[in-house]
């Protein structure tokens, strides 16, 4: 009886110790198929989780609880043409996204998240979806010739509305506008007003903000400023770059990615998704790489 007793608690602990360390036996099965593979793992169970911030137009829920925004509806496309047909969106804080990605509950990240050097040493970035930088709306015509805030800077009588406390503050003074040449506005719809009303000769935000306001305005009478020169803020552009993250291990998931999202460049499909939220051909961000963009 007693060699009984000892050899059946051997045998249930070696079993609890399976389970602890493998999640189970088809969790095992899959990790040693996939050698720690990501992109292997998720064709494998057909599903991926993502990591969205919860943040307009790069991703949100509409008012009937469907998952849209443009990182969504860039990710499922991309996904797609990967082979995994189901992808699991979480809605999550920004700052969640890198902790969550690194503790796996996510397999990728993305939504609003620009490239940086900091942000380079913890997660592998893939090639960018877009840009941001920041724009102008003006009377059509563009009367005053404004291409720049150094143009807003060099005419003492214009006046720019922004928003109080956005960061377009920091970088008309840097660029040399004086503080009574800000028209100071708490939202969207009173800047539109300030220059409606002549109050103001020129409203600055970021670009898709600003289109986004312009589309809801349907105002004939005002433009965007097509060929606005961004500010060099500190020796460097404000522009910033957008995309999709992985685990540095996961080269071969990001390689995918990178080749799928370039198809989507080169037929013009990645344009048609950025214009559906409110990017135009401004935001489209080029040739530059990651690899590039985390040297910077």
């Amino acid at each position: 009886m007693v060699l009984f007793l000892t050899l059946l608690t051997s045998v249930v602990g070696c079993g609890e110790v399976h389970e602890a360390n493998t999640g189970g036996g088809n969790t095992s099965k899959q990790e040693s198929g996939a050698g720690n593979d990501t992109l292997a793992k998720v064709k494998q169970q057909g599903f991926v989780t993502v990591g969205f911030a919860n943040e307009k137009p790069y991703a949100y829920k509409t008012s009937d609880g469907e998952l849209t925004g443009e990182a969504v509806e860039i990710a499922r496309i991309v996904l797609d043409k990967l082979g995994i047909k189901e992808m699991k969106g979480e809605l999550t804080e920004f700052g969640s996204l890198v902790g969550g990605l690194q503790a796996k509950r996510f397999d990728m990240v993305t939504a609003g998240m620009f490239i940086n050097a900091q942000r380079c040493q913890a997660v592998l970035f893939a090639n960018p979806e877009y840009s941001i930088g920041e724009a102008i709306a003006v009377p059509t015509g563009n009367p005053q010739g404004l291409r720049s805030y150094k143009d807003i800077a060099d005419k003492k009588d214009m006046k720019v509305a922004v928003m109080t406390g956005a960061i377009e503050i920091g970088y008309l003074e840097k660029s040399g506008v004086a503080k009574e040449q800000m028209v100071l506005v708490p939202d969207q719809a009173s800047a539109l007003n300030a220059l409606q009303a002549n109050r103001a000769q020129a409203v600055t935000m970021t670009g898709p903000a600003l289109q986004a306001m312009l589309d809801s305005a349907k105002d004939s009478s005002l433009e965007r400023v097509a060929d606005f020169e961004q500010p060099v803020i500190d020796s460097k552009s404000v522009r910033g770059y957008g995309a999709t993250a992985f685990r540095p291990e996961d080269k071969s998931f990001q390689e995918a990615f990178n080749a799928e999202l370039k198809k989507l460049k080169d037929s013009g499909e990645l344009l048609t998704i950025l214009k559906k939220f409110g990017f135009t051909e401004q935001e489209l961000p080029g040739d530059l790489t990651s690899e590039a963009l985390c040297k910077e």
